[in-house]
């Protein structure tokens, strides 16, 4: 996550000079998450070209293995959307100049993401010991919130190892690894190891970790039918979840390496917005701004709100009301409700 404001430069000739134009192919990324498996479904089933072809343009879908490369690809430019968090998106392309909307507000984690500890113990217990996470991500957020819940600080622990989300469960089964912080499907699968004891997961900080789709801000701005294709692909398919389509769901999660009740164990532990006038309420929330707030000031806590960020309000944030947290002169987070409220009132 650190390499990304070395290409800050380009990245932002790149968006600037490609981006703002019509044009009639795009790519969006995304990577391994109960929330996001939608995603892929989109690209296999064909509804994905299904609404693009309504709109006259192309959508590729591209999975990355790698969840924090993959919003440094869009942040370079390499792409025009990706699947990211709020706190994620606030620090990479945000915090690298890339203007960017969230598009979609597809959940929060209500216990997807977790902290795990072998043996017994508590959060207390973690003083002294090495933790292995995601550096800089949510993981790391989350690790925060549980360890001030114990009136805990990161320097009361041995370390933080940055450990890639690809390499966690193998880490998990070596001798040197005492605990870890990541997200489902991970979590699942860790927690099935009868020394793997949970300490403090997401669903005690409900609609911290938000699950969006972002999309670069131009590119948005100059084609409209861009938001409309993806919007419309991605609430077909929630109302296809909502209604339990076993078969929608299994092929999601075997994609995510898991069977039906394991993908449901997760959907169960996730605040899915299927519906989405639940989604624009959300986002137009009281709560929203100031759970930004907390994040930025988390981020510049670590550095990483911004090459040379002199205060937790270098980034403005910007809300569907035309409000903003952050600096109102350097606006390069958007939540925008527009396709969501075009999909609630039915007029994709």
């Amino acid at each position: 996550m650190k390499t990304f404001i070395a290409t800050t430069a380009i990245a932002l000739c790149l968006a600037s000079g490609l981006n703002a134009q019509e044009r009639t192919e795009f790519r969006v990324a995304w990577s391994i998450y109960v929330g996001w498996m939608p995603w892929g479904y989109l690209e296999d089933s064909g509804i994905m070209d299904k609404w693009a072809d309504k709109y006259g343009i192309d959508v590729e879908i591209v999975q990355i293995n790698d969840y924090v490369e993959s919003i440094n690809q869009y942040t370079a430019g390499q792409f025009d959307g990706v699947s990211a968090t709020n706190m994620d998106t606030l620090s990479i392309p945000a915090g690298g100049g890339v203007d960017t909307t969230a598009l979609i507000v597809g959940d929060y984690s209500d216990g997807n993401d977790a902290i795990i500890v072998k043996g017994d113990g508590d959060l207390a217990s973690l003083a002294g010991k090495p933790v292995n996470l995601v550096e800089l991500s949510v993981s790391h957020y989350l690790l925060a919130r549980g360890l001030d819940s114990v009136g805990l600080s990161e320097a009361d622990l041995d370390s933080v190892i940055n450990t890639s989300d690809a390499d966690m469960i193998a880490a998990f089964s070596t001798d040197e690894v005492e605990a870890v912080v990541t997200w489902n499907p991970l979590v699942s699968t860790i927690l099935e190891d009868p020394s793997a004891a949970k300490l403090f997961d997401s669903s005690n900080i409900p609609g911290e970790i938000i699950d969006l789709m972002v999309v670069n801000t131009q590119t948005l701005e100059a084609n409209p039918d861009f938001g409309k294709a993806l919007t419309g692909a991605w609430y077909e398919v929630m109302g296809l979840m909502a209604a339990g389509d076993e078969e929608v769901l299994t092929a999601m999660a075997e994609a995510s390496g898991t069977d039906l009740a394991g993908y449901n164990a997760q959907l169960a532990s996730t605040e899915m917005f299927y519906d989405p006038a639940t989604a624009v309420d959300f986002t137009a929330s009281a709560e929203l701004p100031a759970t930004m707030v907390s994040v930025a000031e988390f981020l510049f806590d670590k550095g990483i709100l911004g090459e040379g960020a002199p205060s937790a309000d270098f980034v403005g944030v910007e809300y569907p009301d035309g409000s903003v947290t952050g600096d109102a002169n350097n606006v390069t987070f958007r939540y925008d409700t527009t396709y969501m409220q075009m999909a609630a009132d039915g007029s994709l």
